[in-house]
């Protein structure tokens, strides 16, 4: 059973990870090794194209960190939550809503994101 909460806080956990090693064993871990993920600024395909991307969107904000905004939840193999990302202390610069896609053998298979507002 995927507890929608858990996963959600995990996958912003990596997101938020600053450590590339870390990162690395949290995607082992927890991603199924041929994962994707696409949203309307980026697209990565397996754990490595994951990482880059990951890498690179915490180039582009640095001192920034993604928080869950309200309640994450779930249907069948699939977890919706919504985040926003802001510097230490500051507004959020942007916010969006991501829907993971859980594999069979509990890791995450897909992620489609879409961002809120004027984020795009």
């Amino acid at each position: 059973m995927i507890d929608p909460d858990t996963l959600a806080r995990d996958y912003l956990a990596l997101w938020n990870d600053s450590d590339a090693a870390s990162r690395d064993r949290s995607l082992a871990a927890g991603w199924a090794e041929d994962a994707r993920y696409a949203d309307p600024m980026m697209a990565g395909e397996g754990r490595h194209g994951i990482a880059g991307m990951i890498a690179n969107a915490r180039a582009q904000f640095p001192g920034h960190a993604f928080a869950l905004r309200g309640k994450p939840d779930g249907h069948g193999a699939f977890v919706r939550f919504s985040w926003t990302l802001a510097p230490e202390g500051g507004a959020p610069v942007a916010g969006g809503t991501d829907v993971v896609r859980v594999g069979a053998d509990g890791r995450i298979a897909e992620v489609i994101g879409f961002l809120d507002g004027g984020a795009a």
